[in-house]
């Protein structure tokens, strides 16, 4: 039996980012390169087991139930839009699988509106099939559960809401199907939805999510650094009408995001997400930035998703709970709690291109210096660009 079962086993904000971009760039093209970040040795044979996956997930096709559950709990989905997800198939051929020795490269290609769907499967998929042909032993199924259920515990009786962003680095479809359940099972009001569709169409509960950095990277090198913010958003309001409206921070920094959300924007969506650097640090830029424009923090909401555990989320609501609305999307501390040692595993854009534009490298510049992304080139320029000498220039050499 393959592991990727569902044409929804993926995140949301996938599914959401793919129909802004059938809206409004159907002619883009985009390349993605897999980033082994934790340095883990594959074992033999590993390129030959992920390409069998990635080929048997080309008979998957979205369900007239599953096309339901998007047309009743996603009105802002178009009609047209879920006809072209039903008609939607994988294509293996975008995707090369490479090893050498203990080395693995995965590189996507394709339109964008093709490839965006890509990345969270490839890399679920490299986590699960790494265990496995590690052999790698894990807790068992009942003390997932009671992890899963005393983590909640704590959630209920801190008062904040969380949903479940895990499947890009879970140890398994198992474990996450776990996981899933005990969450929607607990008692209490903590738990508010999944960004995984498929579990969140499994067990009843909200799929949760908005944009990624893919889009404002895209943005950023069509249109400009100095607008690559802005111009997201506006775009995003485009496809959206005020739906979705959590905007993801930290692309070019949220120093420079904070400098381009001006008042509009600002009243415009209902909060931020953070997703690297400092969290209290954040919080307070974020508060001051709502101030500044006149805005009750009050009425707007921080979703904090950078690497959160417990220890974390309850450093975090003591610092601000009462000051700003808060909730928290934690990913491999509920998915990955196996007494293993997580994968550190990404896959970013790397390159697009268009009809009028030739093959350009997108950059990412977070808040922590060494999650940049693109080559030393046009990070230098984008740092040029936005005024931020005191960036390093070669901390992103994956992409060379």
């Amino acid at each position: 039996m393959s592991i990727i079962k569902s044409i929804i086993d993926n995140d949301f904000y996938k599914f959401t980012m793919q129909f802004g971009v059938t809206k409004l760039y159907p002619d883009v093209k985009a390349r993605y390169k897999f980033i082994n970040r934790g340095k883990h040795e594959f074992p033999q044979g590993f390129a030959a087991e992920l390409q069998k996956e990635i080929n048997a997930m080309a008979s998957l096709a979205l369900t007239k139930d599953e096309k339901d559950f998007f047309t009743i709990n996603c009105p802002y989905l178009s009609p047209a839009y879920l006809d072209f997800l039903q008609g939607y198939r994988y294509d293996p051929a975008e995707v090369k699988i490479t090893q050498n020795g203990t080395d693995v490269e995965v590189h996507v290609e394709g339109y964008w509106y093709r490839t965006i769907l890509w990345e969270v499967p490839i890399l679920c998929l490299i986590s699960e099939v790494f265990y496995k042909l590690t052999n790698a032993e894990r807790i068992p199924n009942n003390e997932i559960t009671k992890r899963t259920s005393d983590k909640v515990d704590l959630y209920n009786c801190l008062g904040v809401t969380v949903a479940e962003f895990g499947t890009r680095r879970r140890h398994s479809y198992e474990v996450q199907d776990i996981v899933v359940k005990e969450l929607t099972n607990h008692k209490g009001k903590s738990f508010v939805g999944t960004s995984n569709v498929h579990f969140a169409h499994k067990y009843g509960v909200k799929p949760i999510g908005t944009h990624a950095h893919e889009w404002f990277m895209f943005h950023g090198a069509r249109y400009g650094f100095k607008i690559a913010n802005s111009i997201s958003l506006d775009r995003w309001v485009k496809v959206y009408y005020g739906d979705l409206g959590i905007a993801l921070t930290d692309t070019y920094t949220s120093d420079v995001f904070f400098g381009q959300f001006d008042k509009k924007l600002s009243k415009l969506f209902d909060g931020v997400r953070h997703d690297s650097g400092d969290p209290i640090e954040f919080g307070e830029k974020t508060i001051a930035h709502y101030e500044k424009m006149g805005i009750n923090p009050l009425f707007k909401t921080i979703i904090f998703s950078d690497g959160l555990n417990s220890e974390k989320v309850e450093m975090i609501t003591k610092a601000f709970k009462g000051r700003i609305g808060l909730s928290f999307g934690i990913g491999t501390d509920l998915t990955n709690d196996t007494n293993l040692r997580p994968m550190n595993i990404v896959m970013k854009l790397t390159e697009i291109s268009s009809i009028d534009i030739k093959w350009t490298g997108v950059v990412k510049l977070s808040d922590e210096k060494n999650k940049h992304t693109g080559t030393p080139r046009m990070i230098a320029l984008a740092k040029e660009m936005l005024d931020l000498d005191d960036i390093p220039a070669h901390d992103a050499p994956e992409n060379d």
